[in-house]
């Protein structure tokens, strides 16, 4: 029998180091956090190579004595835990493991001078080993350097990875931690070149936009919405894009609790149930959210990284993000993308140096309004786009079929009809383009509607006013229920979200051990398979804690459908159809982009106009 023995200081350090730190970007984390902790309110962060070859962090915090140094060195010792109250805890980093796993793997350098003190002190241990101790000159405040980071452990750091690579690793855990403490300054350099800098006492808008993209600001939506008891509430701030203004890869979603950055499945499931009818499902938000949990709700010692946490009431912290996050775009993001795409501005851009050449005969405008452009002599030909036939319905939630319209009516002049440019957001209707595109003046400048897109959201946001989801969800029962054979684990969470899933149409019931019985299908999912979507619903459990998959689902079938019954691309409008469609954009949230993400209408400033033609 192998005889069980003690492991030595250093191989428990090493071991350590294994789970703190697995790459240069873990040990800056953790250096960086020390020195929030420590009260700094300027954070200056020096990388080499990436971090491969050296990392220095200097603040102008509280700062440590001798004793504590040498303390702070060791194993599970710590100033930030003043009783046995773990999940109180309100520090960043709290396990005392950071400093001495670092130095074991690393050769570590600190330097710190509290405040009272004439003097510091230096403490240099190299992989383990203490090398070199004695007073040293600097500023009240800690300066540490690491240096050969695993240069005696080949193994590892056979499995770093480029310095490219471990930059932007260290790049993000700094600008996640500056965005989370707008109230500290931070600068950060690679190899001598300044990367960024931040000033203490920012605006958080002001200091996620600086980080994430200056054009954010333009297109985005603050939220700050609280839930829970009174006692003890859950408060949600931060800065949303607009749907329009979206990403192909998630890496752009920032979320914190309680100041601490966090990568937790619950909040990335949220976030996606929340634009769920907005983004094409290729397509991921831009946001930063805040969430303000009172300590004894959140347990924050659930991942050796404290990258992931855990809630005493998740349904109430999903709900909070997915209703929080449609409050505020719904009040907001009647805006489109703020400006037209700079590639598509750029083909206007002819400056008329380059005289135009055709080989076509000179003829005169065709004044029979046959569907060509008036330039056609000149070689401007349209590009012709095959007629879609449209689709119509007198339906209750048609804003064109409430007032009568008839499905074909001819296209008119704005002048029969002119509006008033000057008294709607989106102006006034002045013709149409390609039976695509309508054409509006308003007071400061040239609007442009994709009608089928900007219907398309009026549809989907008319069914859900007048209570379409119920419609959507009732039951259609099986003429012969199913038997879905599932693990005993996903049979007890589908059980277990029975009464909710029964709101969506979805009649279950446990049958036996390892199978449920379904007994009826929404509506709306007439013809589904049965056995793969509980599947899927058992899996979206397990991942995110609920039944949110189905909602999700219905919100997609009702977007297909909206998308049906809107009035389609190559249907000609008259000019109080076009009209009525602007004024419902106006008045229905979210109709700034369409249910796939895109935008529903762009607007060109008139001074944008006036420098097309050199007028400005």
């Amino acid at each position: 029998m192998p005889q069980i023995r003690r492991l030595p200081d250093n191989l428990v350090n090493r071991i350590a180091a294994g789970e703190v730190v697995e790459r240069p970007a873990a040990a800056l984390k953790e250096l960086v956090e020390n020195a929030i902790d420590a009260g700094a309110t300027r954070i200056d962060i020096a990388l080499k190579l990436g971090g491969l070859d050296g990392i220095e962090v200097t603040d102008d915090g509280c700062g440590m004595t001798a004793d504590d140094m040498a303390l702070a060195l060791e194993r599970h010792a710590t100033s930030k835990l003043p009783d046995e109250e773990i999940e109180l805890v309100t520090t960043l980093g709290f396990r005392g493991e950071a400093l001495p796993s670092i130095a074991s793997v690393a050769r570590l350098t600190i330097e710190s001078r509290p405040r009272e003190c004439e003097e510091g002190w230096r403490r240099v241990v190299d992989h383990g080993r203490l090398v070199e101790e004695g007073p040293a000159a600097l500023p009240p405040g800690t300066r540490i350097k690491v240096e050969q980071v695993f240069a005696n452990v080949p193994a590892r750091r056979k499995f770093l990875r480029s310095p490219r690579s471990e930059y932007a690793a260290c790049h993000d855990v700094v600008r996640r931690l500056a965005m989370a403490r707008p109230d500290v300054g931070f600068s950060l350099s690679n190899d001598g070149r300044r990367i960024f800098q931040v000033q203490p006492g920012e605006e958080l808008p002001t200091r996620v936009s600086r980080l994430i993209a200056r054009e954010l600001a333009d297109n985005a939506v603050l939220v700050d919405v609280m839930r829970g008891p009174a006692e003890a509430p859950i408060r949600m701030t931060g800065v949303a894009g607009l749907p329009t203004y979206n990403r192909g890869v998630a890496d752009h979603q920032y979320l914190f609790v309680n100041g601490r950055p966090v990568k937790d499945r619950l909040l990335i499931g949220a976030v996606r149930g929340a634009y769920s009818d907005m983004l094409a499902r290729d397509r991921h938000a831009v946001l930063a959210l805040f969430l303000d949990v009172p300590p004894g709700e959140v347990d924050v010692n659930v991942h050796p990284a404290k990258t992931e946490v855990r809630f005493r009431d998740p349904a109430l912290v999903r709900g909070l993000i997915v209703s929080g996050l449609r409050e505020a775009l719904s009040s907001g993001d009647k805006r489109s993308a703020q400006s037209p795409d700079p590639a598509a501005m750029g083909a206007w851009q002819r400056e008329g140096d380059l005289p135009f050449q055709s080989d076509a005969p000179p003829r005169q405008p065709d004044v029979a309004r046959d569907n060509r452009s008036i330039f056609a002599g000149l070689g401007w030909e349209r590009r012709e786009r095959p007629t879609i036939p449209p689709v119509w319905r007198e339906t209750e939630g048609s804003i064109l079929a409430d007032k009568g319209l008839a499905p074909h009516a001819p296209a008119e002049e704005a002048v029969d009809e002119p509006g008033d440019a000057d008294t709607y957001p989106l102006g006034a209707a002045r013709g149409q383009i390609a039976q695509t595109y309508i054409v509006a003046e308003a007071a400061d400048g040239l609007v442009i509607v994709d009608q089928h897109a900007a219907h398309e959201r009026l549809t989907l946001e008319r069914l859900k006013a007048a209570g379409a989801d119920d419609a959507v969800a009732r039951s259609q029962a099986l003429l012969l229920p199913e038997v879905v054979e599932m693990d005993e684990s996903d049979c007890d969470r589908i059980e277990d979200a029975a009464e909710k899933l029964a709101t969506f149409g979805l009649a279950v019931e446990r049958f036996g051990p390892d199978a449920m019985l379904v007994r009826a299908m929404p509506a709306a999912l007439k013809g589904a398979d049965a056995q793969k979507l509980l599947r899927d619903i058992a899996d979206d459990i397990a991942q995110n804690g609920d039944a949110i998959l189905l909602g999700e689902r219905l919100d997609h079938v009702l977007a297909t459908m909206a998308c049906h019954g809107s009035v389609r691309a190559g249907r000609r409008l008259n000019v109080t159809e076009m009209n009525a469609l602007l004024r419902e954009m106006e008045r229905t949230p979210r109709s700034g982009q369409c249910n796939h993400g895109r935008p529903t209408w762009v607007k060109l400033s008139m001074t944008d106009v006036e420098k097309l033609f050199g007028r400005k």
